[in-house]
């Protein structure tokens, strides 16, 4: 049963958020990015899932934008058939597409994801979906704050509906009031296969730096996550230079 793999805590979380900021709406097409982690997978399996108990209809399809990073001398599966593989059992209408990443791009991981989010618009466009479905999630959130404090000098994060091109198309974050451990115990229910970080850079990026320093954090202070996370809906303005 849903309730046996989707808690019922974790399901009202993620309906306030899609409430909170109408993340869904009748005729929408909805393209999510499923990278092979758990947490987009989860993100497609949930929308599909919200298709045959939503009050609205929309049409839902997911894309793996593939990095290049894979060669059959690693002995592995491509990534992008255990991703297809897991979407044809979700019942998710998949495709692959070959990413326009460049070597001076992988050099940096801002620019890597600047020309995924691009490839993204342009599918977006040309397809004619109104909602781009990430899978970012509490965790993500609470980093991304730190890391623009830490490395860009401002107080900012991801918002869980951002609204673009003059409100043609919107990215939505579903997940964004759940935290990554409650993700990874649904995956672990939905019995998801994640497939690996082929990335380079992976394990050594500014974001890994900040998770370190936030498990510390939390770990010293009980309650600090959700903290934080209410201090993003909580500013002082009148106590901000």
């Amino acid at each position: 049963m849903i309730r046996d793999i989707l808690p019922r805590q974790v399901n009202r979380r993620i309906g306030r958020a899609m409430h909170d900021y109408a993340m869904l709406s009748d005729g929408d097409r909805v393209l999510v990015a499923v990278s092979g982690g758990v947490d987009s997978m989860v993100l497609a399996w949930l929308l599909r899932m919200w298709q045959e108990k939503a009050p609205i209809s929309y049409v839902l399809h997911a894309v793996n934008i593939d990095g290049g990073f894979w060669n059959p001398e690693q002995g592995t599966i491509r990534p992008a058939e255990i991703i297809g593989a897991q979407m044809e059992v979700f019942g998710v209408d998949f495709s692959v597409e070959k990413g326009r990443v460049s070597a001076e791009d992988t050099r940096s991981c801002f620019f890597c994801a600047r020309q995924r989010r691009n490839q993204l618009f342009d599918l977006a466009r040309d397809g004619g979906y109104t909602k781009i479905a990430l899978g970012h999630h509490k965790d993500d959130l609470v980093e991304t704050l730190f890391l623009n404090m830490l490395y860009s000098g401002n107080i900012s994060t991801m918002v869980p509906r951002q609204d673009l091109f003059g409100g043609k198309l919107s990215l939505i974050r579903p997940l964004a009031y759940v935290e990554k451990n409650e993700i990874r115990a649904i995956a672990g229910r939905l019995g998801i296969r994640p497939v690996d970080n082929l990335c380079p850079l992976a394990g050594d990026t500014r974001r890994e730096k900040v998770r370190r320093i936030l498990g510390d954090i939390y770990s010293d202070v009980p309650g600090a996550k959700s903290s934080i996370f209410a201090s993003l809906a909580n500013i002082r303005h009148d106590y901000i230079l």
